[in-house]
């Protein structure tokens, strides 16, 4: 049963009470210098925004595979291709089936995605054994996806310690120190899904110099895209990464079209 939506009455509302700012020079200096700042941020933004217009998730549900996994690999093969290396990727996962929760990160770099986007290319390889990995892969980002969302990922919760060792003035554990520890946090693949019934399309920019950030939005028989780097960073630029995007999941559909029809 839908709840009854009650309007309040506008006359119960205090009146709006202007508040009045005192703005010393050294504010002013303040705002004006994060507005330097921004600007400065925003100039060195490059955006591409693109529509993928082959398919959408029909094609990965008639494979009975989830759209979401499969996008997500196919970014992984997309930046292996331009890079020859896998790297730590973040996607946001909602915690709103829990009180006051917000999001977790879905690692979409895994053992299995690594594996088939080294065999993609690999010419000794026959198309079933790439659709074995390409389905391996899928159900490993699926499966990290239920975790992440069911509270048993693990950035939020080593966040936590590290938060709680600060404001308790405690030693910060060694592993927050650690290399690798860094190296899994610089994302240099930042990602999130953003659904909706409406053809539109949201976008956000990389949360690291050398990295990209990917929003995406698929619809039933197309995905939109906006994908985002920084012009100071020589290494990264977004049209080349969102064309290898199209270009990877091109020929993710053709292995899956050339091969008997998968039991997934």
């Amino acid at each position: 049963r839908k709840p009854e939506t009650v309007q309040s009455p506008a006359s119960s509302l205090p009146p709006p009470h202007k508040l009045q700012f005192n703005v010393t020079p050294e504010i002013r200096e303040h705002i004006e210098e994060a507005e330097r700042s921004m600007n400065t941020l925003a100039q060195d933004l490059d955006m591409k925004v693109t529509v993928f217009q082959h398919f959408g998730k029909n094609v990965p549900k008639t494979h009975k595979m989830s759209p979401d996994a499969f996008i997500q690999v196919a970014l992984q093969l997309a930046y292996y291709r331009m890079y020859r290396s896998c790297c730590a990727t973040y996607e946001s996962a909602s915690l709103r089936m829990y009180r006051l929760g917000r999001t977790d990160t879905i690692r979409s770099a895994s053992n299995a995605s690594a594996s088939f986007v080294k065999a993609f290319d690999d010419p000794s390889k026959q198309n079933p054994e790439k659709v074995g990995l390409m389905e391996k892969a899928v159900r490993a980002h699926r499966s990290y996806t239920n975790m992440a969302i069911s509270g048993q990922a693990i950035d939020r919760h080593l966040l936590g310690l590290k938060m709680q060792a600060v404001e308790e003035n405690l030693s910060v554990p060694a592993i927050f120190r650690d290399a690798a520890y860094a190296k899994a946090l610089h994302y240099r693949l930042s990602t999130s899904q953003v659904p909706s019934k409406t053809d539109c399309l949201m976008c956000f920019g990389p949360v690291v110099p050398d990295g990209y950030g990917v929003c995406y939005n698929p619809m039933e028989d197309h995905i939109n895209f906006a994908v985002s780097s920084f012009n100071a960073c020589e290494e990264t630029r977004a049209a080349d990464l969102a064309r290898a995007v199209e270009n990877a999941l091109l020929d993710m559909r053709r292995v899956l079209d050339q091969s008997p029809r998968s039991k997934l």
